[in-house]
């Protein structure tokens, strides 16, 4: 990276689709953040390195458990510039825009441009990689659960909808000897705009990951309330540890689905496909979890859009569920 008087790379820690991520350490302090790099050679890739970017720069104050944007950094073939918070109204941005936006690579065909994020460090790799090396424990899962609820809450009353949460885009950061979640990877989050109801925003372009869509995604008209949906898988296969085989990485992920035979099909398409099916939760050991978590993963995962929890009732449904609580002792 050219501004290595200010960063240095260590190794890659994680590739994607749209972005390769870095280990790297500030120069200056040598405290570790991971740097996410994303190509912007086609407007397909600018548009989602902006949204992330408009994502994490629209968040007025910071979340324990929302990664937190240190800087972006704007690569125009070998010259880096930062982008200001106030990126709208500058040349970097202009440039992004007019370079990339409209099918050029840049000013010169042969140079790289490429948007830098830099982001705190999170040394637990992530929430899928965490749990699935280790044994079920219902109170971390119950700590997991109302950390999530509370960061997309969070997101929810910032006007952000994240549209792609699951088991792979939380990463695990350690504090004090306990696991901290950070929601991350804003490629294809929306902001709303307005200060109104999030929820009343309605979205129209089916994207996510298969096994976390909600019904209404599958069909294209939706509200943020598919994040709550998607949590609800996640919950959900967190508790039992259901998990499925991803075919194009082979990687074992969790994450709820219907069989059909041989075939696993995505939840969502399946209720979308018989919306009176009656989903069997717990599905494993009735044992697993008690009765008022399985209400809230029902009410989490309801058909109906009207009919399912938003993330303000969640925040407080969730600490109020019995699961992974020390039982009080009465006394007679």
């Amino acid at each position: 990276m050219a501004t290595e008087a200010k960063y240095s790379i260590i190794g890659e820690v994680g590739r994607g689709s749209y972005g390769v991520v870095y280990e790297a350490i500030v120069n200056q302090t040598r405290s570790k953040v991971a740097v996410k790099r994303m190509h912007c050679n086609v407007p397909e890739n600018v548009e989602l390195a902006l949204q992330e970017f408009w994502a994490l720069q629209s968040i007025q104050r910071q979340h324990e458990n929302v990664i937190q944007l240190e800087e972006c950094i704007l690569q125009n073939g070998q010259v880096f510039q930062p982008i200001s918070h106030r990126y709208r109204k500058s040349d970097s941005h202009l440039l992004l825009i007019e370079t990339c936006l409209k099918g050029r690579r840049c000013m010169d065909p042969k140079s790289a441009c490429f948007l830098w994020f830099v982001m705190e460090f999170c040394d637990g790799g992530n929430m899928n990689e965490y749990l699935l090396a280790r044994s079920p424990d219902a109170r971390l899962n119950h700590s997991f659960m109302r950390q999530l609820s509370s960061a997309v809450a969070f997101l929810h009353r910032n006007q952000i909808v994240h549209r792609d949460l699951k088991s792979d885009n939380i990463l695990i950061s350690h504090r004090r000897g306990s696991p901290i979640v950070k929601v991350a990877d804003f490629g294809l989050s929306k902001v709303c705009q307005g200060k109104g109801n999030v929820n009343q925003h309605r979205f129209s372009s089916a994207c996510g990951s298969n096994f976390y869509m909600a019904p209404e995604v599958w069909e294209g008209h939706y509200t943020a309330k598919a994040d709550i949906f998607a949590l609800g898988i996640i919950f959900w296969a967190m508790v039992e540890r259901i998990t499925f085989r991803d075919g194009d990485t082979q990687k074992e992920l969790l994450g709820t689905y219907i069989c059909q035979g041989k075939e696993l099909i995505p939840l969502g398409e399946a209720l979308l496909e018989n919306p009176n099916m009656k989903l069997q939760i717990p599905l494993k050991n009735k044992k697993s979890m008690p009765d008022d978590l399985c209400k809230l993963l029902h009410d989490m995962l309801a058909f109906n859009p009207k009919e399912r929890l938003d993330a303000f009732q969640l925040e407080v449904r969730i600490r109020q569920v019995s699961y992974g609580k020390k039982r009080q002792r009465s006394v007679s």
